[in-house]
């Protein structure tokens, strides 16, 4: 029941606005509801809470603005020009608003903290402002606003992780699904303000994650991504769930366990940062076929001083090391990456070592940005943003360049050989074609075929493909798949 406007994108990739629609609730109070999402995984899987907890208040949700009394734009503050259409779409709110006064308009997530004066004070384009760490406390602050007063919770918290809200799928395929392993972020990156608007890392219950994992799949969905800001420092310790002795979970026994519920369940995972994923976690991926052999790894930078600079704390070298390791245990594991162009104080020689690395990896995908200053980060504050924006604009084309190339090529590797998808449902392009994901997370269109539905697991024949899609039929005889 969602109009998706756009495709997946990794945990790091901003997204455009996603409007969030989910059946009606069996409890309703007339009032509704209509959410729109910007930026990573995890806001999408943030607004899916958000639903959960205001359908509870027997809300309903809307497609159209124009019909709700409750707006909310769950934000994104990686990037500059996501706060540019976080207020141009507030504009788009409050003419709305100057014709219904009574429509409540909210922004929540990140940008909320950060911008709080600004959206309620200065600009006055919202009537509350809520943090990623309070969306209990909506009901209440609806109920503030209603009662003629502008609301506020920007509140981080230690504990709070939602393991005890089942959340509103609000994609509404019924077969994929995000599940929120861990909230925050303990490492300061230079230029990230995540941890500053997430605040710090703390590990879900791994016992509530089964029961959602084992929910799902219950309920006909076959695959999830267990997400977090770094998912390889996932830590647990507390009570079993059948005896009185404490047990330590960490993120490959969470991955061995969610995988145990069923073959027949996918798992992905996102994000993984190359100081913290382990051999052990490889060799969880490689133990078991429905842990597909995908790993987004954001390297950031070739180079180990601009790394250093970045607060990333590894090296060129340590990046190699788990690239290799990578290959060594898991052969034929895609890899994608996140790559910024024009860091304070880059070289040309070091913009040339990240094209190196480009090039020793042979990324499937990356996602790639120019450097832009973010307020409050310290690299806003103790560095100086010096290469010239010209400069910028074009080592990002080169990078973009040798990353199209190398997809392409990573991609015809496929051509000629059968590989397993789980069908998503129809292409975007054509009704008459499915499209699916494989182990690699590569997409996969092929013609509709009588009795191929989605929810589906079929193996596809690639035929060809572009730099961005594999091309196929569905295999009559199976070979050996890949």
């Amino acid at each position: 029941m969602i109009d998706l406007q756009l495709t997946d994108k990794t945990h790091d990739e901003e997204r455009q606005g996603e409007a969030l629609v989910i059946d009606a609730p069996e409890v309703r109070n007339g009032r509704k509801l209509y959410i729109e999402s910007y930026g990573c995984q995890m806001n999408f899987a943030d607004s899916e809470i958000v639903a959960s907890i205001l359908k509870d208040q027997g809300f309903e949700t809307t497609g159209d603005y124009h019909e709700a009394d409750v707006v909310f734009i769950n934000t994104c503050s990686i990037r500059e020009n996501a706060e540019q259409r976080v207020r141009n779409r507030l504009s788009q709110f409050g003419a709305e608003k100057r014709r219904n006064p009574k429509l409540v308009v909210g922004v929540l997530g990140c940008m909320a903290e950060r911008l709080k004066s600004k959206f309620l004070e200065e600009e006055k384009l919202v009537d509350m402002v809520v943090g990623p760490d309070a969306y209990r406390d909506l009901p209440q602050l609806i109920s503030q606003v209603e009662d003629g007063h502008k609301a506020i919770n920007v509140l981080l918290s230690r504990e709070e992780t939602y393991a005890d809200i089942s959340p509103v799928r609000l994609n509404g395929n019924g077969i994929t699904a995000f599940i929120s392993i861990m909230r925050g972020c303990d490492n300061m990156c230079s230029f990230c303000v995540v941890p500053f608007t997430r605040g710090r890392e703390r590990s879900r219950d791994p016992h509530s994650i089964l029961a959602e994992a084992q929910d799902l799949f219950d309920k006909g969905y076959k695959e999830v991504t267990l997400l977090g800001q770094n998912v390889d420092s996932y830590k647990w310790k507390g009570p079993d769930a059948e005896e009185s002795a404490e047990i330590e979970v960490n993120f490959a026994q969470l991955l061995e366990k969610v995988a145990l519920i069923s073959s027949d369940l996918r798992i992905r995972f996102s994000t993984s940062h190359p100081k913290d994923i382990t051999d052990e976690v490889l060799y969880a991926i490689a133990k078991y076929d429905n842990i597909c052999n995908y790993i987004h790894l954001p390297v950031q930078s070739g180079s180990s001083r601009v790394l250093e600079l970045m607060n990333r704390t590894y090296t060129r070298e340590w990046y190699i090391n788990r690239i290799d390791a990578i290959r060594r245990i898991i052969p034929g594991c895609a890899i994608s990456s996140d790559i910024i162009a024009g860091f304070c104080t880059e070289t040309e020689e070091e913009h040339q070592e990240t094209l190196t690395m480009m090039d020793y990896v042979g990324y499937d995908f990356a996602f790639t940005f120019s450097y832009s200053e973010r307020p409050g980060t310290l690299a806003a504050r103790k560095l100086e943003d010096d290469v010239p924006e010209e400069v910028k604009k074009r080592r990002l084309a080169e990078i973009l360049l040798k990353q199209q190339e190398t997809s392409l090529f990573r991609l015809q590797q496929f051509v000629g050989k059968t590989v397993r998808i789980l069908v998503e449902g129809t292409s975007k392009k054509s009704d008459k074609d499915l499209c699916g994901r494989n182990d690699q997370n590569a997409m996969v269109v092929f013609p509709a075929t009588a009795g191929v539905k989605a929810g589906q697991y079929v193996n596809v024949h690639i035929d060809r493909c572009t730099s961005a899609t594999l091309l196929g039929t569905i295999a009559v005889e199976v070979p050996e798949i890949v």
